[in-house]
Formats: C-alpha cells, structure tokens, sequence
C-alpha cells in the first residue's frame, strides 16, 4: 500500500513532468497482464507451492496483484527507477520467472580495491527517471562496468527456509584443493541480524523481505520501512529536492487492515511460489547427470538441500532440488567486477540450475545464449570442471546437456 501523494513535488516541477511525461529513454507501454501459467516439466511454473492453507494461498494471490501492479509517479514511482512493475523484469515464462532485461552496475577499482562511487549513487545505474533532468550516467571515474540479469525467483520461498547451518556445513564439507565455496555472511537489513546470504548474484540479500525491499527502492524507486530514502541523481541530492521532499516518510506503508505492506505482499508471492519440476529422467538423461558429477559441476551445483522446521507446513522439512550450494565461488575472469555485499569483485553466487531450460539466456550477464556456451565461459574455481567437460567426447557431451534441459 502506498500513500498517496507522499512524494511532494514542487509547482514547476510537476508542470515539467506533466509536460514531458517520462524522462528519456523512452518508457516502453505499460506490461501486457501477465500470462497464464506456462505447463512444463508436469507442473506449472508461477503457480503456489502445494500444501499451502487458505490464509497461504489469499497470501500468495495478494502477492500477484502486487508482483503485476504497474507503478506510476502518482503511486511512488521514481524520481529514479529501472523499471515501472515486478513482472516487467520477472516474466518469462510465467510471472516470478527471468528475462533478457539487464541492469548496470559501476564502480572503480584501483590498487585492487573496490569503490562503489556511493556518492555518485553507485553501484546501480537507475536508467530511467520521471524528468529528463534527474537521468543518471555511469560517471566518469568508474572504470568497471558490467551487466546483471534478472534472476528467477520460482521456488524462492523453499530458499529461503534452507537453515543457515546447513549451508554453512555444506560449505565446511565440500571445500577441495580446487573448490573453496565461501558463505555470504550479510546483516539483514529487515531485522539487522548477521545471516547467511542467498538471494542475487552476489548472496547479497538472507531473507525475500529485504530483497523485496531492496526492489522496491533500487528498481522502481518506491521507498520503504526498510530502504527510506530515495536515491539521489548521480548523488545530487539538492537536484533532487526539486522534486522530492527529503524528509517525506516512506511511500510504501502498511495497510491499517491487514497490516502488510507492497513489499510483505512481494515476499508472500515469492514465499509460496512453486519451483520449477524436473522432466522425467531417461536413459541417457541418467548418464548425462553421472557426467554432470564427474566433470565436478555438482561440486557447487549441490543436486539438494533440506529446509528446517517453518511455519509454514509447504515450506518445513522440504527437499529443495534446486542445484546450487548458494554459496560465493572465485570465477576468475567470469566475475562481474563488482563487490557487493560479502562477495569480492571475482565472487559469484552458484546460480541455482533449476528452470534452467525455461530461461532465455545464461550467465551473470547473458553473455551465453545456450547452456554449452555458459560451461564453457566458466572459470576460477570452475576451471578445472571446465577442462574435464572439454574432455569428454561429442556424445558425452551431449548427454550431460540434456540433462540439464530437464531441469
């Protein structure tokens, strides 16, 4: 729920913004609704987890609503914002799934040291805002810049209810001379306790709150109980004050009767979103996911983990196929160059594979159109699974892929 009017433009500029709608680039028309859920692998993908209860799934479908609004500059969006809903970013193929949308990201590094230009508004470039005047560039000290896609968030809620112990005593058993997963020790910026990240390419975020809320003000400038301030062009906050008030509360509140706000309702979505189901394994599916374990790609792609006891029935002591040990691996040259959260700039976060074939393109960035070419790209810690797939013969190769399309 968001106040109206709590963003207090200034006389001249709201004649500006009436007159020239959205800055430049050009707001593309508002998102079709979002399409039926797409049948795959025997199950359908943005529909709720099974098991939920009544008051689970009124949750869950007060979350779509949410995920699927189209936000304006009447209802919070901006001044600066990436894009104008959720599923814009989140669709494909079904609502909470990936897309081809990317972000930027810049920073400077010398000395190999990471600065984020915090006081330029780094490290996220907002590439759209609601006047001309208050659109960012990437400025001109970074000297590191690199693309993030969206990542899917089927089956988050199954993440998110993984115990920080067990992810950490994955990390303690699996270490190998070669392999040295790290956990993403981050404070929770919705409770401020010290927790094991898992959600974003660099594990920045513990729990689907503090990342809806990091959404919400990051992507489509809605501010927040957990992120309040509106971020500043370029970090001009007196250019900024001509069209914010800067001490105006924070636009997201709560709803007196339920009591959530937009960004609990874009956590229950997430919460008590199904994951993805796996396709039927077949006789040479079977002995491409042996090769998958041989060549040591399940060394961070972990095939399972186990949720812990959790309120929720749907969400406790639930096997979690999700193939990620959701922790932050050295990728050498496939590192983003961003530091972020726990992560250092050639850190990443093993990006869970399941809906793999439901994801247009692969890879922090998109660089990889096809599963192959994301092995292959791959390196650090991954250099030698690289090399082992290499190896393999033309059908073994082959197998180990279709394994992965079943995912």
């Amino acid at each position: 729920m968001k106040t109206p009017l709590l963003r207090v433009l200034l006389p001249a500029a709201l004649l500006f913004i009436r007159a020239t709608a959205v800055a430049q680039p050009p707001q593309p028309p508002a998102p079709p609704a979002p399409p039926p859920p797409v049948t795959a692998r025997g199950a359908q993908l943005g529909t709720p987890l099974a098991g939920l209860t009544a008051a689970e799934q009124a949750e869950f479908t007060a979350g779509v609503a949410n995920f699927t609004e189209v936000e304006t500059a009447e209802t919070g969006l901006g001044p600066l914002f990436n894009n104008v809903s959720c599923v814009a970013c989140h669709a494909a193929p079904a609502p909470g799934g990936a897309s081809t949308i990317t972000v930027t990201r810049f920073g400077r590094t010398v000395g190999g040291v990471f600065d984020p230009l915090t006081a330029l508004d780094g490290s996220l470039l907002h590439a759209r805002a609601i006047a001309p005047v208050l659109l960012e560039t990437v400025p001109a000290s970074a000297n590191v810049t690199t693309l993030r896609l969206t990542t899917p968030v089927f089956g988050a809620g199954l993440i998110e209810a993984i115990p920080d112990a067990t992810i950490i005593q994955n990390a303690q058993q699996s270490r190998t001379s070669t392999v040295q997963g790290t956990v993403a020790f981050v404070t929770d910026a919705a409770t401020g306790q010290q927790r094991v990240g898992r959600f974003g390419w660099k594990a920045q975020h513990a729990t689907l709150l503090s990342f809806a809320g990091d959404a919400y003000n990051n992507e489509m400038g809605v501010t927040n109980r957990i992120f309040p301030t509106a971020h500043a062009p370029d970090g001009n906050t007196a250019l900024l004050s001509h069209f914010v008030s800067l001490t105006a509360a924070p636009e997201d509140v709560e709803d007196p009767v339920t009591g959530k706000a937009d960004i609990d309702r874009m956590a229950d979505f997430m919460r008590f979103l199904a994951p993805p189901s796996p396709a039927p394994a077949t006789a040479q599916t079977l002995i491409g996911q042996r090769a998958f374990t041989a060549v040591g790609c399940a060394s961070c792609h972990t095939p399972s983990m186990n949720t812990g006891p959790n309120a929720s029935a749907a969400l406790s002591n639930q096997a979690v196929g999700l193939y990620s040990d959701l922790l932050l691996h050295d990728m050498g040259s496939l590192g983003d160059g961003i530091a972020q959260g726990a992560a250092t700039t050639t850190q990443m976060r093993t990006a869970p594979l399941w809906g793999l074939h439901a994801r247009p393109v692969y890879l922090h960035d998109g660089r990889a159109a096809t599963p192959d070419a994301a092995i292959r790209a791959h390196d650090g810690e991954a250099k030698a699974s690289v090399t082992a797939y290499l190896q393999l013969s033309a059908t073994a190769q082959q197998q180990l892929l279709a394994f992965l399309a079943t995912l």
